[in-house]
């Protein structure tokens, strides 16, 4: 009888043994999780810069268009202080045409600009300037911009 006890006891302590994760096991399942999570995180990162870029060159691209079609119809380009209100159908020149319609994350003031890049600062605009003289420039600087020639231009 003893006999049948001792081996019920120990019968039961291995099922116990099997059933669980030791420390070492959890351990390493945290490690894998966090390198997985650490992996997708920097992917995220890269994406949304990407993005940005992407989303900044579609807008200095279509902004640009909007300013050649305002030279096209008044023989000049906007006046550097009342691009928006020019391009936006708000401007002395030629009240009401809508060149460019800004989406609502483009600008802080839906009435007075300017237009904002992805990251949040004004676009840059200069006419008959030293790079393109009699034309003209628009651009932005990305934050991760090394040197002009990682700005973003017409």
């Amino acid at each position: 009888m003893k006999q049948r006890g001792a081996e019920s006891k120990e019968l039961r302590a291995s099922v116990l043994r099997l059933g669980g994760f030791t420390l070492v096991e959890l351990l390493a399942t945290i490690a894998v999780i966090m390198v997985v999570a650490g992996l997708t995180m920097g992917t995220l990162g890269y994406v949304n810069r990407k993005g940005a870029e992407g989303r900044a060159k579609a807008e200095v691209a279509a902004i640009s268009a909007a300013i050649d079609s305002f030279k096209l119809d008044h023989g000049q380009y906007p006046p550097v202080a009342s691009l928006y209100k020019e391009l936006t159908g708000q401007g002395a020149i030629n009240p009401g045409k809508v060149y460019f319609e800004p989406r609502s994350n483009m600008v802080t003031d839906i009435t007075t600009g300017p237009f904002l890049d992805p990251w949040g600062k004004p676009y840059n605009y200069q006419t008959n300037n030293v790079r393109n003289v009699g034309f003209f420039d628009f651009w932005t600087q990305p934050p991760n911009a090394r040197d002009q020639s990682e700005w973003i231009h017409n």
